[in-house]
């Protein structure tokens, strides 16, 4: 049975693919390899695969002038609900209606059909319309969803079907230590600079399931889906050091920066404010304790009935 399956996907009018929680191709008919120029064999990276017919200009078109931008953008949605729909086109003059079918586990399943019979003037119209609902869910300087996007992933999640006090993830606030004076000292354009680093640092240890913000100025909120307070804390304190360790501004090797985080329990009982509000009271406990380091809740939020927070350092 599964022989004969793979057998009809891999002859199958639509375009099939799967991705491993890691993003990595791993099995992909050969409507999908021609269509975007993968040989028997590879299994690249999502990110490998797009940079790569990106520059060749094949594939998927993409219409933007800085790739990584447009990656970081992209890869900040991309399998962070567990279905999404959207069009694309291809250099070669095709538009695909392209659906990804997410596992719990992050394992993705990506079905495309042709809709190139569409009338030019509608595609149009649709291509617009979608460009112009990126835009307003996207922070235009660093390229991650805005706060209006990851409060309303927050709010799906907590809403999902389960057990009402079920724990199902964590909450991290992340802030910029000192920003105000990163900005008075060394200027705006360094400040952005700042900013942009961080948001590029970070989204390299954000898992495919993770979702990824800017909630305003120099904040952050990071939503990790099923993933314990010590897995999670783990991932922040990989976070915390790549910063320390990152340097910003070209010349100015010197320069260096650094980041704080608070992490609070998510229960699907959860209000998401009140997540919110939690995780920045954790914020502020670690930037009472010195800043650059870790402050989660003590205990899940329910039986606390209380701000405490406790320092991971």
């Amino acid at each position: 049975m599964t022989l004969q399956l793979a057998r009809l996907m891999e002859h199958a009018g639509n375009l099939v693919a799967v991705f491993d929680p890691e993003d990595r191709l791993r099995f992909a008919n050969r409507a999908f390899r021609a269509a975007w120029f993968i040989s028997d064999g590879e299994d690249l990276l999502w990110s490998e695969l797009m940079r790569r017919n990106y520059h060749a200009r094949q594939g998927t078109v993409i219409a933007a002038a800085d790739f990584e931008v447009w990656l970081r953008s992209t890869q900040a949605r991309r399998g962070k609900s567990g279905y999404r729909a959207f069009e694309t086109d291809l250099h070669d003059g095709r538009w695909l209606w392209m659906t990804e079918t997410m596992q719990p586990d992050g394992w993705m399943l990506c079905v495309a059909s042709d809709i190139s019979s569409i009338r030019a003037d509608e595609r149009s119209l649709r291509q617009d319309r979608d460009f112009a609902i990126k835009a307003s869910q996207t922070d235009e300087l660093t390229g991650l969803p805005s706060r209006r996007y990851v409060m309303g992933k927050l709010g799906e999640f907590v809403g999902s079907s389960g057990e009402v006090d079920e724990d199902v993830g964590c909450l991290a606030v992340l802030d910029i230590d000192n920003f105000k004076y990163i900005n008075d000292r060394f200027g705006h354009g360094v400040g952005d600079a700042v900013l942009k680093d961080f948001a590029i640092t970070i989204q390299r240890h954000v898992r495919k399931t993770d979702t990824l913000g800017r909630v305003g100025g120099e904040e952050f909120m990071l939503i990790l889906p099923n993933t314990t307070m010590a897995d999670a804390e783990t991932i922040v304190q990989r976070m915390l050091v790549a910063v320390r360790h990152s340097r910003p501004v070209s010349e100015q090797a010197s320069f260096r920066y650094t980041f704080s985080a608070g992490l609070a329990w998510i229960a699907r009982s959860d209000d998401p404010s009140d997540v919110y509000r939690r995780a920045d009271l954790a914020l502020y406990a670690a930037k009472m304790r010195g800043r650059d380091q870790l402050s989660i809740e003590i205990q899940p939020h329910r039986s606390l009935g209380a701000t405490a927070a406790a320092s991971s350092e």
